[in-house]
């Protein structure tokens, strides 16, 4: 019987260490991104009946003076504002409420504000993602600094892209395609991105500049958890000598430019990824749902509270990114629309918007069953 209880207590100390750390990294990063939409709201004068945490029924909320209902919802997986004609969280119109609207009603409605306006409240989610991102990189700089080690080459391993490139141990990379590049860090984000892609890369030996051609072959590699991740490699191992490992400081501005810069190359990794996925060229083994999401925030959080936060702003960038894809109930949808819209001179028929609601759900559904079970098949994996 104590064994049993032992085995249950166990299970639920496990089960709250990835819980909580899924839930503060899930819940800042939506928070903020309907932050955008809501802030953008109501500088352009469009009123807001709710903004929600999760979907489903209401756990607790209140009432703003203005109108709008704050509450927090039973199902943590996602959010949304939902302006004055809406229908629905995904802000498809409520023809009906649209047309007994009087004068005072529509000014304040999403659906008769100009369309600048509301293509800049849709955009404003995943810009704020980005922002977020962008803002939790530049804490961790400014505060922890970066550890950084030059991109000096220490080993190259037998049969591998660099040994085939020419590379040779003592070699100190310079550039890659022209980019400069100070750190092994800086190599290894480029590389990884670049597999089956020839480089240039400048290296610095003996005193003398030469320019190695080099192709990344695509392999899978463990990031210490037992997840697999697929990325471009060089087969070369950074020197660990002292006088080559260093962390750099920053300052404010500094670290807001390297905040940037980190979640510019976040972007391009996911685009990287997605345009390769899209093509053939990429698996979709690495589409992972709020299984895989809370895994790795339980596996980041034993690293400490900065991994955790790392971990946000890169699941920051995803959904931004995510958002913007072309797909009706996504904020890319929404835009699409609107660029038909600026096109056309005029907005398009509200039974067209309907069905291209209804396959973006579809769609949607679709996407979240295919992350889900690849969640599965992971874990199962790993088990």
């Amino acid at each position: 019987m104590m064994s049993f209880l032992n085995e249950m207590v166990g299970a639920g100390s496990a089960t709250l260490g990835y819980l909580l750390p899924f839930l503060f990294v899930l819940t800042l990063v939506i928070f903020f991104h309907e932050l955008g939409h809501f802030l953008v709201a109501r500088w352009t004068g469009v009123k807001v009946l709710a903004f929600s945490l999760g979907f489903g029924p209401e756990l607790f909320g209140f009432d703003d003076r203005r109108g709008t209902r704050w509450r927090i919802a039973a199902i943590p997986l996602g959010g949304y504002v939902r302006f004055a004609g809406d229908e629905n969280a995904a802000s498809a119109p409520d023809v009906d409420a649209l047309e007994r609207m009087g004068p005072e009603e529509r000014r304040g409605s999403f659906f008769f504000a100009p369309l600048p306006s509301r293509a800049a409240i849709v955009a404003a989610g995943p810009i704020a993602n980005f922002l977020l991102a962008i803002v939790i990189f530049a804490g961790i700089f400014l505060i922890a600094g970066r550890p950084v080690t030059d991109a000096m080459v220490d080993e190259v391993e037998p049969g591998s892209a660099a040994a085939a490139a020419g590379f040779a141990p003592g070699d100190l990379v310079l550039a890659i395609d022209g980019e400069k590049i100070a750190s092994f860090g800086d190599m290894q984000r480029i590389v990884e991105t670049s597999a089956d892609r020839t480089l240039r890369v400048t290296v610095e030996r003996a005193g003398t500049q030469l320019d190695l051609q080099a192709t990344p072959k695509l392999k899978e590699i463990s990031d210490g958890f037992g997840n697999k991740l697929k990325i471009g490699l060089l087969g070369i191992k950074r020197s660990t000598n002292a006088q080559n490992v260093r962390v750099q400081h920053y300052g404010p501005l500094q670290a807001i430019g390297a905040g940037a810069q980190e979640t510019w190359f976040q972007v391009a990794r996911t685009a990287n990824y997605l345009g390769r996925m899209v093509v053939g060229r990429e698996s979709t083994d690495q589409i992972g749902g709020p299984i895989r999401i809370a895994k790795t925030s339980g596996d980041f959080a034993t690293l400490g509270f900065v991994a955790l936060l790392n971990l946000a702003a890169i699941l920051s960038v995803s959904i931004g990114l995510l958002n913007l894809v072309p797909i009706p109930m996504l904020d890319g949808g929404h835009l699409l629309f609107y660029a038909i819209e600026a096109l056309r001179g005029r907005p398009l028929g509200a039974r067209v918007q309907e069905m291209g609601m209804r396959i973006g759900l579809a769609l949607v559904l679709a996407l979240m069953i295919f992350a889900t079970w690849n969640d599965i098949i992971h874990l199962s994996a790993l088990g």
